[in-house]
């Protein structure tokens, strides 16, 4: 029989005591909440505590390093602040800070210290930006100009030594390069002795250098020319090979004719004939300094005393009269053979050769006649371009 007064009873055994109803005042009272468990003494440990901190700032150094490095690594890879290509010189012993700096206030980059730190990452060991003058694009990005400075690639200059010129002259054009740094020595090296050719150099090469890089050509050329020469020469020594060259350079500028012209000379070398060139005239009156433009060799030249005239000495002069190239030391090295022993001017820049005086006082003649005579009759006292004619002349000796 059922009482809702009664009081239930929960079964035996659930481990509960019976439901004691509660009034809603204490309904509505909170439950206590249990404590929290208590932390470890492991966890408590100021060592923990103090790794805890480390690994956090570590983790928080490695975020800004590697937000550092891709903004310097996209700093180093956009367009730089160049607008118009220009010229930067890195100079020998310059250090890459020295550089990075030079850059930045030449407003080719915009930051040295990226372009610095970035750039030391990029060359390997032992590498390093060359010295030398390099054109820098507008727009060029840091690495754009780190790979242009590591190539080594810069602008080259040059300078233009033709061959004919005295080392004098060769000098004075050394001298007067507005692009090459230093001074020349004070003694000229020997006539001669200079290899004509174009040299090319990068901004800040000292003119000694250059002279330097002449003197070494000159010689490696004359030593392997000289080694394949004509074993019939009566040229018998190097230097008198090289004196001989440089007449036969001084006597035509066309290259074609100066294995012929070299014959001439060699037929009368061997004859015992004076050689009679008109260069080293001008080289005995003028020396390295070269003959004034406007100063014609006139016959009283002729007969004038000096140890180059070839008119008054038999044989070669003491020394070279210029610098002669490749292809006048290839040319008497190597000379044609034939029986000429005269040349004159043709009067369309090259020159008729013969055998005998009187074809060759001929073709002088006609040389005249194409030439013309010059006014106030200063032709008849100027020599002819070429071996001369009539009294002048030497005839070779008669054989029995």
């Amino acid at each position: 029989m059922s009482n809702s007064n009664h009081i239930s009873e929960l079964p035996p055994g659930n481990g509960r005591g019976p439901i004691i109803p509660k009034s809603p005042n204490e309904a509505l009272k909170p439950e206590r909440v249990p404590e929290p468990p208590r932390r470890s003494k492991k966890a408590r440990s100021q060592v923990i505590i103090f790794l805890n901190f480390v690994m956090t700032m570590v983790v928080a150094i490695c975020v800004v390093a590697v937000a550092a490095f891709y903004y310097m690594i996209r700093s180093f890879q956009q367009p730089g602040p160049l607008e118009t290509n220009t010229h930067f010189m890195v100079r020998q012993g310059n250090g890459l800070a020295e550089i990075a700096s030079n850059l930045e206030r030449n407003g080719i980059i915009a930051d040295g210290r990226i372009f610095r730190y970035v750039t030391a990452t990029y060359l390997r060991k032992g590498e390093t930006l060359k010295a030398g003058e390099y054109e820098i694009k507008a727009g060029a990005s840091m690495k754009d100009v780190m790979e242009t400075l590591e190539s080594g690639k810069s602008i080259l200059y040059s300078v233009v030594l033709p061959e004919g010129l005295t080392v004098r002259q060769m000098m004075l054009k050394l001298a007067e390069d507005p692009v090459l740094e230093g001074d020349l020595p004070a003694e000229l090296p020997p006539e001669g002795s200079l290899r004509p050719d174009t040299y090319k150099f990068s901004r800040g090469t000292k003119r000694g250098e250059i002279l330097s890089q002449m003197r070494a050509a000159q010689q490696k050329m004359v030593d392997q020319i000289w080694e394949r020469r004509d074993p019939d020469l009566p040229v018998k020594s190097k230097e008198d090979f090289v004196v001989l060259a440089s007449i036969v350079e001084r006597e035509t500028g066309k290259e074609d004719e100066r294995a012929h012209v070299a014959s001439v000379f060699i037929n009368r070398l061997q004859k015992g004939m004076r050689l009679q060139s008109d260069p080293t005239i001008v080289y005995g009156l003028f020396g390295g300094d070269g003959k004034p433009s406007d100063r014609p060799i006139y016959k009283s030249d002729l007969s004038k005393q000096t140890p180059y005239n070839t008119y008054q000495i038999k044989g070669l002069p003491p020394t070279p009269i210029a610098n002669p190239g490749r292809a006048a030391l290839e040319a008497v090295a190597n000379p044609w053979r034939t029986n000429d022993l005269y040349f004159v001017a043709d009067g369309t820049g090259g020159h008729v050769f013969a055998p005998t005086l009187e074809e060759h006082n001929a073709n002088v003649r006609r040389w005249r006649k194409v030439e013309g005579e010059r006014a106030s009759g200063a032709g008849a006292a100027e020599v002819v371009d070429g071996q001369p004619d009539g009294e002048e002349a030497e005839k070779p000796p008669k054989t029995n």
